[in-house]
């Protein structure tokens, strides 16, 4: 089972920006912490973070060609703009579960609204990073 998880525009400055928010772990953090779980469950996880939603879209698309298994993505704040990742997910059909750090729904009201949900299997939003390993093991389970 091969995994990929996408994070879209400042989450490479996890650990930085707004810790109240996002806790004090990097993205490095991060990825060690999925990667230890990924080799918990026997799982193959790739990573991939940009701040441009056309590299997003590409790194979408080109799962479908890598063969992925399944996708977690946290869009950021694409979640609430992009129409552009939501079709990509679509064309894929790739199974993918949507993760935020925070609760989107208990900050500002444009952040209410997220375009990726409707391709997705599930979402898991203000869990924290844990989150992304509910997500990869919602994955392994049902993929």
């Amino acid at each position: 089972m091969h995994i990929l998880v996408i994070n879209g525009p400042n989450m490479n400055m996890l650990g930085i920006r707004q810790p109240e928010i996002y806790g004090h772990d990097t993205y490095a953090d991060l990825q060690a912490m999925i990667q230890a779980e990924a080799d918990r469950l026997g799982a193959e996880v790739s990573f991939f973070q940009s701040n441009h939603e056309g590299a997003l879209v590409d790194a979408i698309q080109q799962a479908y060609f890598d063969h992925v298994d399944g996708i977690i993505i946290n869009p950021a704040a694409y979640t609430h703009t992009s129409v552009a990742l939501l079709d990509a997910v679509k064309a894929v059909g790739i199974p993918t579960v949507e993760v935020h750090v925070s609760d989107p729904d208990g900050r500002e009201d444009f952040r209410h609204t997220s375009y990726i949900r409707a391709a997705c299997i599930a979402t898991i939003k203000g869990h924290g990073l844990p989150g992304y390993l509910e997500a990869l093991q919602l994955l392994c389970r049902s993929v």
